[in-house]
């Protein structure tokens, strides 16, 4: 590595913009790597690892800290917190640095970063972690089994009592597991027919590729630096999207020439992936709340060249009465916790409450109030969402067809038989973290009645 200092100290003040001014580390990331495009593969991976690492572990890494500080946690300052996390995390999870390295660079950047008189108490907590790397202890699964998770997998204590009444402690342990598991980064061909052509080109540019495992236009790939100059990505024949995201599309059933309003669409992965089904036929209505997020999806659109999905400013919470009933699909993949991508936005982790969860679950049932009349009668609507909270998923399914004209139908039709399950027999999927080598996803398939009245 050309300068370990250097890579380190990006990483650390990353890490401090997302401690001031919570940063999504997704965009963080992008736009760092962006940034230092002049910098070997070698050190921008080790930049994004540490980076990532360190936001995925924090739970954990604090837990170790706890152990080995004679300063209560509580006290020790955000920048010293940052230094011990990344650091801990060289020591304990990256196998190919030395522990005395990991020590020596924390007490250089500590005194870089004007943090001198620290420096020997960075240093004696490193070493003494280094010592006992051996004797670090959990709580016990008995006595606390959401401590225990809490701190094997890194999710907030209050996330694994939820999980654990909800999916037991063998379930919970996966999804902690999974969600700590390399993610692989899942593209949708746009044109399955021509998905060997796309898998020899990608070949061509030393990139791997493996078949997804739910669709067979869905591969996964690795091996590249930055996919913005993949060809394949750059001309558009291949968009980014998890593999439980593209179910959502399959789940509406598309046959051709429908009218589909998708409500909530930034950055445009599933308007995109219905305009394709629909072959240059119909039309795709892509709304969002704000311009920036609607620039996002032109740009994708006009990478893409699609010509049947048009995108617009326009808020979900209002109702535009001159589409009344004009949409064949309503796509509804609403604002949710993200608890099913916490894997690739690790500081959902931090910024999650239950307080949130239920606000969350709340704001869907407003937009699902307004946008439902969108729909036509015998028209179809996907409520989708990317986490795993039966108060914003299975709750309001169940809310929705109580209070609106609309009934759960099997999804069994659209879907692929590898998916096949009691749950998409009565109309609805769960899939959970590391399922399918995918993220968390919901999705629910609503058709509305022939009449179109509303429920008492």
């Amino acid at each position: 590595m050309a300068d370990n200092l250097n890579t380190r100290a990006i990483v650390y003040d990353m890490l401090m913009s997302i401690e001031k001014e919570n940063t999504p580390s997704h965009i963080l990331l992008s736009q760092t790597l962006m940034k230092y495009q002049y910098l070997d593969k070698r050190d921008r991976a080790f930049i994004s690892r540490l980076f990532r690492g360190t936001l995925e572990y924090e739970i954990f890494l604090d837990g170790v800290i706890r152990q080995f500080s004679s300063v209560r946690l509580n006290k020790i300052k955000p920048p010293i917190k940052i230094i011990l996390r990344m650091s801990v995390y060289q020591i304990l999870k990256m196998d190919h640095i030395p522990d005395a390295a990991a020590c020596d660079e924390a007490v250089k950047l500590a005194r870089k970063r004007g943090l001198k008189n620290l420096s020997g108490f960075v240093n004696g907590v490193l070493r003494n972690i280094s010592r006992n790397k051996d004797n670090i202890r959990y709580p016990d699964a008995d006595r606390e089994p959401a401590a225990c998770l809490s701190m094997r997998y890194s999710m907030p204590e209050w996330l694994a009592s939820m999980w654990l009444q909800e999916y037991g402690f063998e379930t919970t342990a996966k999804m902690g597991q999974a969600m700590l598991d390399d993610q692989k980064t899942s593209v949708r061909v746009r044109n399955p027919q021509n998905t060997e052509n796309v898998k020899e080109a990608l070949a061509a540019e030393g990139l791997q590729t493996e078949p997804g495992c739910i669709l067979p236009e869905a591969l996964h790939i690795s091996g590249y630096d930055y996919l913005g100059n993949v060809d394949a990505f750059a001309d558009g024949q291949i968009v980014v999207q998890d593999e439980s995201a593209m179910l959502a599309a399959a789940a509406a059933g598309i046959a051709g020439g429908e009218t589909i309003i998708d409500v909530c669409a930034a950055p445009g992965g599933k308007s995109m992936h219905m305009a394709d089904l629909l072959h240059e036929s119909g039309h795709v209505s892509a709304r969002d709340l704000t311009e920036a997020k609607v620039i996002r999806i032109r740009e994708n659109l006009l990478r893409t060249g699609l010509t049947n999905v048009s995108a617009e400013v326009k808020d979900a919470l209002e109702f535009y009465p001159e589409d009344e009933a004009k949409a064949d699909i309503v796509m509804a993949d609403l604002p949710c916790s993200g608890l099913g991508v916490m894997g690739r936005k690790a500081d959902i982790k931090r910024s999650v409450t239950p307080e949130k969860i239920a606000a969350l679950a709340a704001l869907q049932r407003e937009i699902l109030t307004v946008v439902q009349r969108y729909v036509k009668p015998g028209g179809v609507l996907i409520y989708s969402t990317c986490t795993v909270s039966k108060a914003e998923n299975e709750e309001n399914m169940h809310w929705f067809s109580e209070h609106f004209p609309f009934h759960l139908e099997s999804m069994d039709a659209y879907v692929p038989a590898v998916v096949h399950s009691e749950q998409t027999k009565d109309g609805w999927i769960q899939i959970l973290p590391g399922q399918y080598q995918s993220d968390g996803f919901f999705i629910a398939r609503f058709r509305r009645s022939q009449d179109g009245g509303m429920k008492c």
